[in-house]
């Protein structure tokens, strides 16, 4: 019963990180040249795809293959878009001044998503 539940918590990172990325099953299927079908059975917990998909998974939504299989960030790294972490981490090697505007421009974006967010259900009752 534990690995059912292991696959369907696989399952639920994976859709997650897809439609974070907003991508259809089918476009993400597509990415990693993989069927829709079984796709869809990654998706619904009912398989783990093969060793060299999941490394194709981890690629395409920027992260590590340990965090799609246990939900976890390591403990070194707790980011888990790997894209992220290597601009961190780029960004740990500028300027405070450089830092500070770095943060106003993260600051804006989370904004703007949380305004649209936010904004997103009234325009849907139109």
């Amino acid at each position: 019963m534990q690995g059912d539940e292991a696959r369907k918590a696989f399952g639920k990172r994976l859709q997650a990180l897809r439609k974070q990325k907003r991508l259809t099953q089918k476009e993400a299927a597509a990415r990693i040249q993989s069927a829709l079908s079984q796709y869809t059975k990654y998706e619904y917990g009912f398989h783990y795809p093969t060793t060299d998909k999941l490394l194709q998974l981890a690629d395409l939504y920027n992260t590590t293959t340990d965090y799609l299989l246990t939900g976890h960030a390591s403990a070194d790294n707790p980011l888990v878009n790997l894209k992220l972490r290597k601009r961190f981490k780029e960004l740990e090697g500028m300027t405070i001044d450089e830092q500070q505007t770095a943060i106003k421009i993260l600051d804006a974006l989370i904004l703007k998503s949380k305004v649209q967010g936010a904004v997103s259900p009234l325009d849907e009752e139109e």
